[in-house]
C-alpha cells in the first residue's frame, strides 16, 4: 500500500493525547462514608475488572479514529498501475476541442464551456509541481511549451471556438511530441467525438502514454450545408448565360422541405430556388444567370437552416475575362482554317506565326498553342512545349504528312507521346467516336443512328504504349488513332493522326471540327479553384505574377491584411498563408494597387455531420491500444483520475472507519453502564 500525501503520517503522533489521557486518569474522586467497609469492599472488586475493559475499548476507539482520520488525509492507495513512478512527476496533455460541433447546447450549457470545466477538473486532480499542455484545433505555437498549473487554468479560459478541424490521430501525434524525459505521460482528450473526428482507419498511440477520452454529451441535431459548387464550362465570358451547379447535403434523419437557396454575385441577388432533401442524401440543383461584367466576381450561395448556421453559405470567386489568348505555329502553307476558327469569335485572340519566327518566352501568355502542319519539328521545340504542359498548358498537334517519319517519331517521344511508325495512304473513314468524354457534351441535342464521321486519305500510325495514359476520342478502323487525349502532369496534349490539309482529309471541312476545337479551346482554361477551405489549405495558386526587386504581393480581407511567402513553381505563383486566415471571407491579392486575383476561404464541412462515436466505436479504432474512457455522466472526473492513475483509492474506506470508531466510543461512554450488585 502507497501514499499520495505520506506527510500527514506524521499526525499519527496524535494517538499520544488519548493514551496519556487514559494513564494520567485527571478524573477527581469523591470520598463517600460507609458505615459497612467490607461490603464496599465487595462491590468495587466486582466492578473493577468491567471498568478496566470499558476504558481500554474507549481508548481503542478513539486511538483507531484518530489512525484512520490520518490514514484519510494522506490518500493511502494500492498500486495497480506498474508504468507510474510518481518520483519522476507528470507531464499532462490536454487536447480541448474547440471546433464548430462544440459550440452545440446541452443540459450543460455549451459543450465549450462543459469542455472548459472538465479540462480544470483534470488539472486539479494533479499535483502542484506537475506540467502541462493545453493543445486545440488551432494547434498554435504557444500550446508546444508546458505550462504550470496556474498558467493552464489562465489559458483554459482563452479558448475560443476555431474553424480549424483536426483528426483524431492528428491531436495523439501533437499531444505526443510535447512528452519528454522519464516522465509519466498522461493525454486527456475532451471531445464531442463526431464521427468525422475519429475516422474510420486504426489510430495509433505510444506505449509509453496513458491515454483518457473524455466524451461529453452531445445531441444529434438536424443540419444542412451547403457542401459545393461548379461552373459548367470553365470560360466565363461578359453577358452570357451562366450555369452553375449547387450540391446541398441533409445531415439529419429527417427529410427537409422546402428549403429557401439563393445565389448573389458582388452582393446582386442573380437567383433562387426552394429545395426539398431527403434524410441523409445529397442534392444537386443547377442554377442559370446572367449579366456579368469584366473583372473578379464574388458569389456566395446561401440557405436558411437552423440551429447549425456555420455551413449555410458558401463563398466563391471566379474572373470574367475580356478574351482568351491562343497561339497558331504554323508549317509552310498558311493556316486559313485555324485563323477562320478562332477569328470568328471575338473572344478569341489568335496569334498566328511561322514554325521559324517562335517566340518562346511569351508561350506562358498563352493557354492553349496550336501546332498546325509544322514540317521541321525540333527538339528546342519539344522541350519547350513540354515545359508549357508541365505548367498546365494545352497543345494541339496536327501533324504534317509531308514531314519526315523518322523526325515526327522523334519529335513526340521527347513529349512523352506515342512515337509514330509509319505513314498510311489509303482512304478510309473514322469509324468510332467517344461521345461519353467531356469534349462532346452536349454538342449533339441528338444522337443520329448512323453518324457521318471525317474521312481521311493520309494518316501517321502511332506506337502502342501501355505505360502512357491514353483517352481516345475518335478511332480509326482497327482501334487506330485518329485523335486522342494524353494527360501530362497538370496539362494534356491532343494529337491528331492527320493535318488540316484537304489532301490528309475532310477534318477540317467536317461540322465535328468547330466544335470539337472550341471545346479543346474552353477547357485549356486553367481557372483558379473557386474557393479554399480555412485551416486545410495553405497555399494559394495564382498564374505566374512577376514582381520587381521591391514588390510584394498582398493579401488583404475584411480587417486582415497580411504579406504572405511567395514562391515560384510549375510557371505558378504559390502564396503560403499557413494558419493566418481564420475567418471565412473574400481576400484580395493585390500588386501595388492593382489587384490580380479575389479568393474565396469557407470553412470546413466536416463539421457538417452532427452524428457521434460511442464508447464501442471508438474502441475498435485503437483496436490492441489500451485506453481509459471516462463518463461525464455516470463519473466524478477528480475520482476517475484518481482511480486510473493511483490504483485503487482507499481515502474513502479510512474516513468511514474513522466515524465508526468515533459512533463506537460515543456508545461505550453512553450505554456500557456499570452494575452494583447488592
Amino acid at each position: 500500500m502507497n501514499f499520495l500525501y505520506p506527510g500527514f503520517l506524521f499526525a499519527l503522533l496524535a494517538v499520544l493525547v488519548p493514551v496519556v489521557i487514559h494513564l494520567f486518569n485527571f478524573r477527581k474522586f469523591k470520598r463517600v462514608y460507609f458505615s459497612n467497609v467490607s461490603f464496599l469492599r465487595e462491590v468495587k472488586e466486582q466492578n473493577s475488572s468491567r471498568e478496566k475493559l470499558k476504558n481500554l475499548l474507549v481508548l481503542a476507539a478513539r486511538m483507531l479514529a484518530i489512525v484512520f482520520l490520518v490514514l484519510a488525509f494522506a490518500r493511502p492507495f494500492i498500486n495497480s498501475n506498474a508504468d507510474t513512478n510518481k518520483i519522476n512527476g507528470n507531464i499532462v496533455s490536454i487536447y480541448l476541442d474547440n471546433s464548430y460541433s462544440m459550440d452545440a447546447v446541452n443540459k450543460e450549457g455549451s459543450l465549450l464551456d462543459e469542455a472548459k470545466r472538465r479540462a480544470k477538473e483534470i488539472a486539479k486532480s494533479y499535483q502542484l509541481n506537475d506540467r502541462f499542455q493545453l493543445l486545440t484545433n488551432d494547434f498554435e505555437g504557444k500550446h508546444q511549451r508546458l505550462l504550470n498549473k496556474e498558467e493552464f487554468l489562465q489559458a483554459i479560459d482563452e479558448v475560443k471556438i476555431s474553424a480549424a478541424n483536426r483528426f483524431l490521430q492528428q491531436v495523439i501525434n501533437r499531444q505526443q511530441g510535447v512528452f519528454t524525459g522519464v516522465s509519466n505521460r498522461y493525454a486527456y482528450v475532451i471531445s464531442d467525438f463526431q464521427q468525422n473526428f475519429a475516422g474510420k482507419e486504426a489510430i495509433k498511440k505510444d506505449q509509453d502514454t496513458q491515454l483518457t477520452l473524455v466524451k461529453l454529451s452531445a445531441n444529434e441535431l438536424p443540419n444542412i450545408s451547403v457542401d459545393s459548387v461548379g461552373f459548367l464550362s470553365p470560360v466565363h465570358q461578359p453577358n452570357t448565360s451562366e450555369k452553375i451547379i449547387v450540391r446541398l447535403k441533409n445531415f439529419g434523419n429527417d427529410d427537409a422541405k422546402n428549403v429557401p437557396l439563393k445565389l448573389t454575385i458582388n452582393n446582386q441577388q442573380k437567383a433562387v430556388n426552394s429545395v426539398s432533401i431527403a434524410a441523409g442524401a445529397t442534392f444537386t440543383d443547377t442554377l442559370s444567370f446572367s449579366g456579368l461584367g469584366l473583372g473578379w466576381q464574388k458569389g456566395v450561395l446561401s440557405i436558411k437552416d437552423y440551429p447549425l448556421t456555420f455551413d449555410d453559405e458558401l463563398n466563391f470567386s471566379f474572373e470574367v475575362n475580356a478574351n482568351q489568348q491562343i497561339l497558331s505555329i504554323n508549317g509552310g502553307k498558311t493556316a486559313k482554317y485555324i485563323e477562320a476558327l478562332y477569328n470568328a469569335d471575338p473572344y478569341f485572340k489568335l496569334t498566328s506565326v511561322s514554325e521559324n519566327n517562335i517566340n518562346y518566352a511569351a508561350f506562358s501568355n498563352y493557354s492553349l498553342i496550336v501546332l498546325n502542319g509544322i514540317s521541321q519539328p525540333s527538339s528546342g521545340l519539344a522541350l519547350e512545349l513540354k515545359n508549357f504542359v508541365n505548367n498546365g498548358g494545352t497543345v494541339v498537334i496536327f501533324p504534317s504528312t509531308a514531314a519526315n517519319v523518322s523526325s515526327y517519331a522523334s519529335f513526340l517521344t521527347t513529349l512523352n507521346l506515342p512515337a509514330v511508325t509509319s505513314l498510311a495512304t489509303v482512304a478510309t473513314k473514322v469509324s468510332q467516336i467517344e461521345l461519353k468524354h467531356s469534349l462532346f457534351k452536349e454538342v449533339f441535342e441528338t444522337l443520329p443512328k448512323n453518324m457521318d464521321l471525317p474521312l481521311v486519305n493520309r494518316y501517321f500510325t502511332y506506337a502502342e504504349n501501355s505505360r502512357i495514359t491514353k483517352e481516345p476520342l475518335l478511332q480509326l478502323p482497327a482501334g487506330k488513332t485518329f485523335l486522342a487525349r494524353y494527360p501530362i502532369t497538370s496539362g494534356q496534349i491532343f494529337l491528331a493522326a492527320t493535318g488540316l490539309e484537304e489532301t490528309d482529309g475532310n477534318l477540317a471541312k467536317h461540322p465535328l471540327f468547330v466544335p470539337l476545337m472550341y471545346k479543346i479551346a474552353f477547357q485549356s482554361v486553367k481557372d483558379q479553384p473557386l474557393f479554399y477551405t480555412i485551416a486545410k489549405d495553405n497555399v494559394i495558386t495564382l498564374p505566374l505574377v512577376k514582381l520587381g526587386a521591391n514588390q510584394s504581393l498582398k493579401l488583404i480581407g475584411d480587417g486582415f491584411d497580411i504579406i504572405p511567402d511567395v514562391s515560384r513553381q510549375n510557371g505558378k505563383s504559390l502564396l503560403y498563408v499557413a494558419d493566418q486566415i481564420q475567418k471565412a471571407g473574400f481576400y484580395d491579392v493585390k500588386k501595388a494597387d492593382s489587384i490580380m486575383a479575389v479568393v474565396a476561404f469557407n470553412d470546413n464541412r466536416a463539421e457538417s455531420n452532427m452524428k457521434y462515436d460511442n464508447q464501442t466505436d471508438l474502441q475498435e479504432r485503437f483496436g490492441t491500444n489500451k485506453i481509459h474512457f471516462i463518463d461525464t455522466k455516470k463519473e466524478n472526473i477528480s475520482s476517475a483520475i484518481a482511480e486510473k492513475n493511483n490504483g485503487t483509492e482507499l481515502w474513502k474506506l479510512c474516513l468511514i472507519l474513522s466515524l465508526v470508531f468515533i459512533a463506537a466510543e460515543i456508545l461505550l461512554v453512553r450505554f456500557f453502564k456499570l452494575q452494583i450488585h447488592r
